[in-house]
């Protein structure tokens, strides 16, 4: 039990290109960094290698630190995660001052409970047949809480992320730019400065506007994709490698326009 409890407490979620967790691992020279809800170090993977990555100016002396959850979640949320997982409470400003907690839960209380139900219902699909039921739900939630909830709301921006998954996932493309597209706002506002979350999300859309053939949309979104994903990854990840590809084929398109 108590080298399952050292575990549970130490180990990094390992993370794929587009950020999705694919598994574990225990990097103890890692494990020595503390946290902040508003870090400024992240981690990022290149298959299993870790990557400490500063996302902003670090001063001689100044300690690095790093984010153990979602910052996503309301000040509450975060602070019970803490407690429950790692047994302290954050003090950090972004806990003490709430920022941006009442744009996280904007909206009408009865339908954001209803679209966090929803999704902790929602299991990860491994069919065809299952994203088209994935998409279905997350298409009549936004129908029908249109007028009730705003894509800031994080319940609302999670739902909207799902349902540009299941249309990737089925070949949408036109439709998973919509719903893409109305995320990028919220991403600005909780992911601001240096954020892999925020570079891979434009990167994304970005990608799907190429597809479009919308060419200077596209270029324009990939550039600050490639601004962020400089800092957060480097310019040697494989990711990086990708964007910089897709980038210059853009770029390539328009010169012959």
């Amino acid at each position: 039990f108590s080298l399952f409890s050292q575990v549970t407490c130490n180990c990094f979620t390992i993370s794929n290109g587009e950020m999705q967790d694919v598994g574990v691992g225990l990097y103890p020279s890692m494990s020595l960094l503390n946290h902040s809800c508003d870090p400024n170090c992240v981690i990022v993977f290149e298959g299993s290698q870790l990557l400490l990555r500063s996302v902003r100016e670090i001063q001689i002396g100044e300690e690095l630190n790093i984010s153990y959850i979602e910052s996503l979640m309301p000040t509450s949320e975060r602070q019970k995660q803490l407690m429950r997982q790692y047994c302290f409470k954050c003090d950090c400003l972004l806990c003490q001052n709430e920022q941006k907690d009442a744009e996280k839960l904007a909206g009408e209380e009865h339908a954001w409970k209803e679209v966090k139900d929803a999704l902790n219902e929602m299991r990860y699909p491994k069919s065809k047949e299952e994203w088209e039921q994935v998409l279905t739900r997350c298409q009549n939630l936004l129908i029908s809480n249109m007028d009730h909830l705003p894509d800031t709301n994080i319940y609302q921006l999670e739902l909207l992320d799902y349902a540009m998954d299941a249309c990737i996932n089925l070949e949408s493309w036109e439709e998973a730019l919509h719903y893409g597209s109305r995320t990028l706002g919220p991403y600005r506002l909780y992911y601001p400065g240096f954020h892999p979350l925020r570079a891979v999300q434009l990167m994304r859309v970005g990608k799907l506007q190429y597809s479009q053939g919308i060419f200077p949309q596209a270029l324009e979104t990939l550039k600050q994709a490639y601004n962020i994903m400089k800092v957060t990854h480097g310019l040697e990840h494989s990711l990086m490698q990708a964007l910089m590809e897709i980038k210059e084929q853009c770029e390539a398109v328009m010169r012959m326009q």
